[in-house]
């Protein structure tokens, strides 16, 4: 008969064995039976978190982190996951200081400093970042991820210390798994970039995009068929039938277009207005639709959705919305992929505010394959694939177009906002119903949670450096411009 204890480790490697195997409810219901027998262990509810985390759950994540600080506040695994859970729900400062904690408990652990890094960023705090990253580096340099994250914070300059470390590391990159390849070499092209190294730095995007295309499924006949069915299911008829049904609520704004287009500059210039809030990119009208309120399998049978229904799903939208600031008049949703909905939003919604960003097709697309990120932003790591969904984003917002009332989408060109910003920035806070404010000329100075990769962008003043982003590497980018073009 083996020992309790003994029995209750078996059953926890049982469960990581299944997290592996991707058979993660199995393993859930392993760590609950683990927590029922033996609630002073932490792995069941760190198990618990992890799995969430990866899901994507992190209301839930952070549940059971907290449940694991209960039993042990100071364990380093369960500061690092509490604060991850609170750096996903947008919850930086709250992250950071558990970081700090995670720092003076592990003071080695270059983790608490590459994590507390993550949270100052967000917070606009950008020196202290690079400082918090720079220590990691110091404490880990064969760590891809740090000099990545590091990379970002400014532009590289001949005799960069930065660099001399991604060059020292790439020398065994051979024993680096391919996910830290993946990240040294856009790292690598980040400082190639900023240093004119065009030919360099497009190898390392090469190779950095062709490794992470490796290892995600990316469907692109699904993905563009949902493009073509949400145009289907919005027709002139549909539209005109259900004008006027949803929610009243003017407090929604929603910023819309393609990653890397500028729409986190638009935010920031409304977020810089005293009456505004930038939430950053929700996905709770993503989440609702997911719970069949505007009918099973969205957009399939959205024509037989009741009135009340739709207004129903605008006003649990707005709920939601208004939480992050109460007292705001407008509040941002800064989603870029809310572009597939501005039909649903209009019906929802009818007197919400939906703008649409739109940069240099060639720019806006070079800008994504030059990115990694963080959410599934999966067909931007091949230039045809990019291409092709570049083309339907387009159809897809010319069809809104012709099927919207006029004035129900603002479209804003990102390089027009960089030639003649006042006027543009002026143009955007009309269109919001708001009086002009001076605050927002110098949203650079906006102090507010960002939580993209132009986290460090939107702090700087306006520069005009994005425009013709992809001239340089012009003689490297033809299957993106075939693709562009409907070329096969």
């Amino acid at each position: 008969m083996p020992a309790p204890e003994f029995f209750l480790n078996q059953q926890l490697a049982t469960a990581m064995d299944l997290c592996r195997a991707g058979e993660v409810d199995r393993a859930k219901s392993i760590y609950a039976s683990v927590m029922a027998a033996a609630p002073w262990r932490i792995e069941p509810y760190l198990g618990s978190g992890h799995i969430c985390l990866s899901s994507g759950q992190f209301e839930e994540a952070h549940y059971w982190f907290e449940r694991a600080r209960d039993v042990a506040p100071d364990d380093p695994a369960v500061l690092d996951g509490a604060g991850s859970a609170l750096l996903a729900l947008g919850r930086p400062a709250e992250a950071l200081a558990l970081f700090e904690k995670l720092q003076a408990v592990a003071p080695h652990s270059d983790v608490a400093f590459h994590q507390a890094g993550e949270a100052l960023s967000q917070l606009g705090r950008i020196k202290e970042a690079r400082t918090a990253l720079e220590r990691a580096v110091a404490l880990a340099p064969d760590v891809a991820g740090h000099h990545c994250l590091l990379a970002q914070f400014a532009r590289f300059v001949e005799g960069d210390p930065r660099l001399s470390g991604l060059e020292w590391l790439s020398q065994k990159a051979e024993s680096l798994s391919e996910a830290d390849q993946c990240e040294l070499h856009f790292a690598l092209a980040k400082a190639c970039d900023d240093l004119g190294r065009h030919a360099e730095a497009f190898e390392h995007w090469r190779i950095a995009n062709a490794i992470k295309r490796r290892h995600i499924v990316y469907d692109e006949a699904l993905f563009l068929g949902v493009l073509r069915d949400l145009a289907a299911a919005f027709t002139p008829n549909v539209i005109a039938s259900r004008q006027g049904v949803g929610d009243p609520s003017d407090v929604p704004v929603f910023v819309v277009g393609m990653p890397r287009s500028g729409t986190s500059l638009v935010e920031q210039i409304i977020a810089s207005h005293p009456e505004t809030f930038g939430a950053g990119e929700k996905m709770y009208l993503h989440y609702l639709l997911g719970q069949d309120l505007a009918g099973p399998n969205f957009p399939a049978h959205f024509a037989g959705v009741r009135n009340e229904d739709l207004r129903k799903l605008g006003s649990l939208y707005v709920t939601r919305l208004r939480a992050n600031a109460p007292k705001a008049r407008r509040i941002v949703d800064k989603l870029t992929a809310n572009f597939m909905l501005c039909g649903l939003i209009h019906l929802i919604l009818p007197k919400a505010k939906i703008i649409h960003v739109r940069r240099d097709p060639l720019d806006t697309c070079f800008s994504c394959f030059t990115n990694m990120f963080a959410q599934n932003i999966d067909y931007s790591y091949d230039l045809g694939e990019l291409g092709c969904y570049y083309r339907a984003y387009e159809g897809l917002m010319a069809h809104w177009r012709r099927v919207l009332p006029e004035a129900a989408i603002l479209d804003v060109s990102y390089e027009a906002l960089v030639g003649d910003f006042e006027s543009q920035a002026r143009r955007i806070i009309a269109y919001t119903g708001l009086e002009w404010d001076e605050a927002c000329l110098s949203f650079h100075r906006t102090k507010r949670v960002v939580h993209t990769l132009s986290a460090s962008q939107v702090r700087q003043p306006l520069y005009s450096r994005s425009v013709g982003r992809s001239v340089p590497y012009a003689a490297f980018l033809q299957p993106l411009r075939k693709a562009l073009a409907g070329e096969t």
